[in-house]
């Protein structure tokens, strides 16, 4: 397993490169990867402007559709690896091969044109997508920046308002309303009632936190009907989100099924992990994920928790998975 010790050094050059963009849970993979190397790496932030809307066919191996003040970065000297996540990072990264010999990693499909020019592309087995070639990596989930440091250093920082918790500790990760499916008060309210006969069936104590999807009427909704004495932070309190807290210090660990992050994170922890997914609440992408997870014994569903303590605890990380495929290459 690739260490991860090494940290973003925005300043300096290095011969990798993480390019990331305004997309939070693409730029945590890219940088998931980056870290699981365990050398210093270079972030590269890149804007977008109106044509970044165009489709990959038209964009090519071009910086059309990258803002103008993004650019000046991308004229230094080139590195010898460049780590990219989504579709719309591709036409860059390619653009950046064409200018100098490097290495390209892709995190999900880039799509066509232009698949032969990534050396190594990591495609998640739930996307379903992508031609099989030898530069084709499955994985399990999605690459994240969840690791044993990183839960130990979450672990003192949050030790004076999470420690004193008695537990068990019932980690909730409450994500909510995507594209194509609602997080609807109904659904929020059978979240908190599951979250309760959870909390009285092991005698354990609910710390949870909302996000920005989640929305206000839902979340009054979930906050009515869970058990005395839980522990909330709703999206947007003052203070610091405790997302990565709530991981070190879960003794089981709850997410909702509507993002790929949460559930790989959560699996990333080395805890029992339920996943609250009903029927018909959640896309096609999302349920090929949980029961591949199901399936390896990674995590069980919330309305199912029985036998959650036997689950398999290795912590799973896609990004480890790449890095090492990185290295076995030589790349």
């Amino acid at each position: 397993m690739a260490a991860h010790s090494a940290e973003a050094t925005p300043l300096t050059a290095h011969d990798t490169w993480a390019l990331i963009d305004d997309r939070a849970g693409n730029t945590a993979q890219t940088l998931g990867v980056a870290e699981a190397l365990g050398r210093g790496f270079r972030q590269v932030r890149v804007d977008y402007d109106r044509f970044a809307r165009l489709p990959n066919l038209v964009r090519g191996a071009s910086l059309l559709g990258v803002a103008e003040a993004s650019r000046a970065e991308l004229f230094d000297p080139p590195p010898k690896l460049v780590i990219a996540a989504g579709r719309r990072l591709a036409p860059v990264a390619r653009w950046l091969k064409r200018r100098a010999p490097m290495a390209l990693c892709q995190i999900m499909d880039p799509g066509w044109p232009g698949r032969a020019d990534f050396d190594l592309i990591a495609v998640p087995n739930h996307d379903g997508r992508a031609p099989e070639g030898p530069n084709l990596l499955r994985v399990t989930g999605a690459p994240h920046r969840v690791t044993a440091q990183r839960l130990a250093a979450e672990r003192i920082a949050w030790a004076d308002r999470l420690g004193a918790v008695p537990g068990p500790r019932i980690a909730v990760l409450v994500g909510g309303a995507t594209k194509d499916k609602p997080f609807t008060p109904q659904r929020a309210a059978a979240l908190g009632r599951a979250l309760s006969g959870l909390a009285a069936a092991t005698g354990g104590r609910v710390l949870l936190t909302t996000s920005r999807r989640t929305g206000r009427d839902a979340e009054a909704a979930l906050m009515a009907e869970l058990p005395p004495l839980s522990w909330a932070y709703r999206w947007g309190d003052p203070g610091e989100n405790p997302y990565y807290g709530l991981l070190a210090w879960a003794d089981v660990v709850v997410v909702t099924g509507d993002s790929m992050s949460m559930a790989s994170e959560a699996c990333g922890t080395g805890k029992p992990v339920l996943i609250d997914a009903p029927p018909g609440e959640t896309s096609a992408k999302h349920a090929r994920l949980h029961a591949e997870l199901y399936a390896r014994r990674r995590a069980l569903p919330l309305a199912a928790p029985a036998g959650f303590e036997a689950l398999d605890r290795t912590p799973l990380n896609a990004a480890d998975d790449i890095a090492s495929a990185l290295a076995s290459r030589g790349l």
